[in-house]
């Protein structure tokens, strides 16, 4: 039986050790990723150049996602998530090493972005999956939402201390301090105890596993319509990354506002998290409302006139952010059946992740050519669009249900 609270999930050790070693790790995850952005922008000053490292590290998700889920599905969630974390480790390590060495040039890091995109694909599904089973059946929405906020909580710390760092200590130094935080979550989930867990079935070998759940949400239309618009939203109005480095330098006059401005929309990251997880279940009034928040806040962070000012309107599109995938994740777990828990994290993040080789360029070339606020008010008029369409089309099919009931 849930109790309720926001932190619920954390009455069981194995949820406690998870996330400990997580938020360390991921700490160490976005200081290599901000560095890398930094260094990128340095080498080209373009920002469709971020766009590419942003796509080369996500396009094998859009690939593999869908059959990476299907394999977490078929085998130990826990061994799989300790093999992807050791291989993040020696992409760090060979990261450092190369720049370090001076061989840190566009090419090497479209190729090592590539690579963390591989490890990714598989260790995406397999981690979240493992979530999953850290609680009691009726805990994984809590769940679900306290890993998006150690997730998001992790970029508060990750892009400051970044931002912080690259200017003494160089990237490289940045991208060694990523490969040693891996130790963390390798030694936490080595310690977990697998006989406390809530095992999901095993999908069984053979058969169509991937078109099973693409046939699942299709048949669906509630699914099938808040896919969509994670694809809408992830596509266009997620890609911080490419938008914030450029618009940090020419419009704030310092690229350290990238970092910074990341931590205070990671800020509103956690409180939206939170506030998902202190409910006892998943809303569809929070998803869209979270879409809209994010649509409105957009456009005042990429024409703050100064750092600080965005500071402000980053706080609500952090909440809008978090609010909105934290829900997302939620409703698609009370719909699904346990066995095919793997496949569905894996197609959900196909479509937030897996879109990012398709809106991360489009970004960087409306940055260079449109100017960078438009690169982050672009993706919120999608955004908002894509709301009300939604909203039209959930109203469209609940007044058919209700026509056809006696």
């Amino acid at each position: 039986m849930a109790s309720a609270g926001t932190f619920r999930s954390l009455r069981t050790r194995n949820a406690r050790l998870f996330f400990g070693g997580l938020l360390v790790s991921n700490v160490g995850s976005w200081i290599q990723s901000t560095a890398m952005a930094i260094l990128v922008y340095r080498l080209t000053g373009r920002a469709t150049s971020l766009g590419l490292v942003v796509a080369f590290q996500f396009l094998p998700i859009l690939l593999l996602g869908a059959w990476a889920g299907a394999v977490a599905d078929r085998y130990d969630k826990r061994a799989m998530c300790l093999i992807t974390q050791w291989l993040l480790a020696a992409q760090a390590i060979v990261l450092a090493l190369v720049d370090f060495a001076g061989w840190a040039d566009v090419g090497v890091i479209y190729a090592l972005s590539l690579v963390l995109g591989l490890v990714n694909a598989f260790d995406n599904p397999a981690r979240r999956a493992l979530v999953a089973e850290l609680v009691e059946p009726a805990d994984i929405s809590n769940a679900m939402s306290l890993n998006t906020a150690t997730m998001t909580g992790s970029r508060i710390f990750g892009p400051a201390l970044a931002a912080a760092l690259v200017g003494p200590l160089g990237t490289a130094w940045c991208f060694t301090i990523n490969a040693l935080s891996f130790a963390a979550v390798i030694v936490t989930v080595t310690l977990i105890d697998p006989t406390k867990l809530y095992r999901s079935p095993r999908a069984p070998q053979g058969g169509t596993p991937v078109r099973d759940s693409l046939r699942f949400v299709a048949r669906d239309r509630e699914l099938l319509i808040f896919h969509v618009v994670l694809v809408m939203v992830a596509t266009f109005a997620y890609n911080y990354q490419v938008s914030l480095p450029k618009l940090s330098d020419i419009r704030w006059g310092d690229e350290r506002w990238f970092g910074w401005v990341l931590a205070v929309i990671s800020v509103g990251n956690v409180i939206g998290s939170l506030y998902t997880a202190s409910r006892e279940r998943a809303s569809i009034t929070v998803f869209f409302g979270s879409v809209g928040l994010m649509s409105l806040a957009g456009p005042l962070v990429a024409w703050a006139p100064s750092g600080p000012i965005a500071f402000i309107a980053a706080i609500p599109l952090g909440i809008g952010g978090a609010g909105f995938i934290s829900t997302f994740n939620g409703l698609v777990q009370q719909k699904c059946p346990p066995e095919m828990r793997g496949r569905l994290l894996a197609l959900s993040a196909v479509a937030f992740l897996g879109s990012t080789p398709i809106g991360g360029p489009i970004t960087g070339v409306v940055a260079d050519w449109a100017g960078p606020e438009w690169s982050l008010a672009y993706g919120s008029v999608i955004a908002f669009v894509t709301l009300l369409v939604a909203l039209v089309a959930l109203s469209s099919r609940r007044t058919t249900v209700d026509a056809r009931i006696p």
